[in-house]
């Protein structure tokens, strides 16, 4: 039965991969014209904001003096701080700031400049992500260049976020073009600027292992642990210990008026690591789960994927070495489980800041998508969940709703059939059970 059904639903996606019909076609090209109509408009809208809406002043001057410090060769991490406290980013963060001062000296204005171009940026990226998934209709991409938030994030506020998101989602870029190991050093870029992105690495990690050999997995990982050691090579020298535990601390406590999304947990429970250790526990579970029973679905599961991906395998030179087959993932897969693995993660945050709702609003409107919900509700949910992030300061029943509607679209994407992860050639005369017994043969 279970391998029928996967049948069924396989001919289905081998239908859509094969067939380019006139109307799929239309709306192809109706979704460029849209994606090209918003990145000048919201170029358009950003400018303004720039001009007549104020700067909010938050971590800008504690940006300058970590990288003021920096380069006057400071390399010991407990001794670089500013207004705010100790710096807690990666090196990364200080060689894209310590950049950004040259190009602005420092000042303001020219920053906000430069973030609204990085707005753009990476606007264009995420419509380019979903121009080529085709998960939404045309005029839902409109939902990208809504948020007041987000908008506040890049240029009134200037935070490292927002070089960090444009980094990964320029690192899925070239994932869904298969440009794997620039992929990586790009992927490796961002958690260099900031540790969010991390999030997505163990989606990441799986996507690696379904498209490349062993070998090929091995060799990205490294370089992208090159981009790491080079970029900390100053501070790793000198002082590696305060740089490691500074720079890479999982466990440090945020302050409980900031959070936005358990702002109902009394004090006392947000600070504990009992709390910590637990939405440890569930978000591990949880990604553990999807993995088995969605994003490795149509392979048999997490063993079952396993079994056929190494069983052939005689000797270690042959395990490293075996390519898996097929391994060409569609764009949709790649998106799919980048975007849901780090939207799992984000549920089970202990606390999320207001800046943080930059690393996963632009997979927002591709999450609901991915549900089965009817289109009215995708939209209340994505505005409820907009609203909640304008609450300020959070109150326990603004955090409450937000983690509500969270859990309502992870439970959506749960309840949504897997999409078919592979791509099949245009014009192929195999019928999807072909194709199954050929990569994933009957024990």
């Amino acid at each position: 039965m279970a391998r029928a059904e996967k049948i069924r639903s396989g001919s289905t996606a081998l239908a859509t991969a094969s067939t380019e019909t006139p109307g799929r076609s239309t709306d192809h090209r109706r979704a460029l014209y849209f994606a090209a109509f918003l990145v000048l408009a919201d170029a358009a809208l950003v400018a303004l904001i720039v001009a007549f809406v104020p700067y909010t002043k938050i971590d800008w001057d504690a940006y300058m003096s970590q990288v003021d410090a920096f380069l006057e060769g400071e390399r010991d991490y407990t001794k670089i701080e500013g207004d705010t406290g100790p710096l807690v980013y990666p090196a990364g963060f200080l060689y894209v700031y310590s950049a950004v001062k040259f190009l602005t000296g420092g000042r303001v204005f020219p920053a906000q400049i430069l973030f609204g171009v990085l707005y753009i940026v990476n606007l264009s990226l995420t419509l380019l992500l979903y121009v080529k998934t085709e998960v939404l209709p045309w005029w839902a991409l409109g939902l990208l260049c809504l948020s007041k938030r987000v908008h506040s994030i890049f240029v009134l506020r200037l935070f490292n976020d927002c070089f960090a998101m444009t980094l990964l989602h320029a690192a899925m870029v070239l994932i869904i073009y298969r440009k794997w190991y620039l992929g990586l050093v790009v992927f490796s870029g961002a958690v260099s600027i900031k540790m969010n992105v991390l999030l997505f690495a163990p989606s990441l990690l799986l996507l690696m292992v379904k498209a490349m050999s062993i070998k090929g997995v091995f060799f990205a990982l490294l370089g992208a642990a090159v981009v790491q050691v080079l970029l900390g090579m100053p501070f790793l020298l000198s002082h590696p210990v305060e740089y490691i535990s500074r720079a890479f601390n999982l466990g440090r406590v945020f302050i409980h008026f900031w959070s936005v999304n358990f702002k109902f947990v009394p004090e006392k429970v947000f600070v504990s690591k009992e709390l910590a250790i637990a939405l440890l526990i569930l978000h591990l579970t949880t990604l553990m789960i999807f993995a088995h029973y969605k994003w490795l679905k149509h392979e048999g599961g997490l063993f079952g994927f396993l079994h056929s991906r190494f069983k052939n395998a005689k000797s270690i030179k042959q395990l490293v070495s075996s390519q898996p087959r097929p391994s060409s993932l569609s764009a949709e897969h790649i998106v799919t489980v980048m975007f849901v693995g780090n939207f799992i993660g984000v549920v089970c945050a202990r606390s999320l800041h207001y800046q943080f709702y930059s690393w996963y609003f632009y997979s927002l409107p591709f999450l609901l998508w991915k549900t089965r919900y009817q289109t009215p509700l995708r939209i209340i949910l994505f505005l409820v969940v907009e609203c909640c992030w304008k609450v300020y300061p959070s109150t326990a029943y603004s955090s409450l709703l937000l983690l509500f509607v969270h859990l309502c679209i992870l439970f959506g994407i749960w309840f949504s059939p897997a999409e078919y992860p592979y791509i099949i050639s245009k014009g192929t005369k195999r019928t999807y059970q072909e194709v199954a017994k050929l990569d994933f043969p009957a024990k």
